[in-house]
């Protein structure tokens, strides 16, 4: 099988991590994968073993690069080349090769009026895909994967191993609502949280955390590749983001078998059963969120019984093996229209 994938995406992100963990799956499975990306030289040497093509993905001015993708498309001759997110999709050209854009979020659907099909990430989102009008027999529901984050050594970034410690995930957006979690810690004396990202909301949220009187509890370490380390470190996950279609932190958490606790965005209210492999509280509401998260730090039997129902989620439905499995059946035998 012969497919190609067309990222424009930033340096860091939940999808651009994606990606790369589904080219490197498909190519080590014996297909033949040429990864297309936006010229990023750490992703290049990441998907070295692959030969990815690197192009601008520039402006309104990028005169040179949709007739370069489009050259090196023919060249290789993929069955299905896969545009991720609207940057890549606005470039991607039409061909002998079925072209399918996939959609991590509830983009403009415009970008994609090139593309033959359109795969959601989760199965809220292929609804929707539905209902802005795109035909439902050329929507895709194919799940994200995580690898298997159990077993790695525990880093706490300095925090004391008897010390509770919640952790964060993500870019410091105001979608993610890192700072209702902040305002979630006075209630949670002793507790410490590590905020693991880059952003523009870093600035505010270090100086909320000074106004809430949790400044020496609170880490930022930036944007960190441990993420196995990080979650084996902490005793429970939080996810508090006032908009998130999918959640792969969600799914790493399942990964490690550590508990979590988001907020019922779609993604999370998707993938979570309440009470059984995680807690959802509302959306906006830090009392909410402290309750669930000293719920789960004070009962330890309560947040092993999360874990481990977590941990079985993931091996049935979100290990890189059903999930290829799933990738692959719809390369192999999706169609033009």
């Amino acid at each position: 099988m012969k497919v190609a994938h067309l990222m424009a995406g930033a340096p860091n992100g939940g999808a651009e991590l994606f990606f790369e963990r589904l080219t490197l799956a498909q190519y080590r499975a014996g297909d033949t994968v040429l990864p297309m990306i936006r010229t990023d030289p750490g992703r290049a040497a990441r998907l070295a073993e692959m030969s990815p093509v690197q192009l601008s993905f520039g402006g309104a001015l990028d005169l040179h690069t949709r007739p370069r993708l489009a050259a090196a498309l023919r060249e290789f001759a993929p069955r299905v080349a896969v545009a991720w997110m609207n940057r890549a999709a606005r470039f991607a050209p039409r061909g002998d090769w079925v072209l399918a854009g996939r959609l991590g979020g509830y983009y403009d659907l415009r970008y994609y009026r090139n593309c033959d099909h359109l795969i959601g990430n989760t199965r809220t989102l292929a609804e929707w895909i539905v209902a802005q009008g795109w035909p439902a027999a050329r929507t895709h529901y194919l799940p994200n994967f995580a690898p298997d984050l159990s077993g790695a050594a525990p880093e706490r970034l300095g925090v004391p191993a008897k010390r509770k410690l919640v952790l964060a995930l993500g870019r410091l957006h105001r979608n993610k609502a890192f700072d209702v979690l902040i305002r979630a810690l006075p209630r949670l004396p002793g507790v410490h949280a590590i905020i693991a990202g880059e952003g523009p909301e870093l600035e505010p949220l270090q100086a909320l955390a000074r106004q809430s009187g949790v400044v020496d509890r609170v880490i930022f370490p930036g944007w960190r590749q441990d993420t196995a380390s990080l979650l084996a470190g902490c005793d429970v996950l939080a996810c508090p983001s006032r908009h998130e279609p999918l959640g792969n932190v969600v799914v790493e958490a399942f990964a490690a078998g550590r508990p979590i606790v988001a907020t019922a965005a779609d993604g999370p209210r998707e993938l979570i059963r309440p009470g059984e492999d995680g807690l959802l509280v509302p959306l906006e509401d830090h009392e909410a969120l402290a309750n669930s998260l000293g719920l789960v730090l004070g009962n330890p039997r309560f947040a092993a019984a999360l874990a481990k129902a977590g941990r079985a989620r993931y091996a049935a439905e979100f290990a890189e093996a059903p999930v290829l499995d799933q990738w692959r059946g719809f390369l192999a035998t999706v169609e033009k229209p």
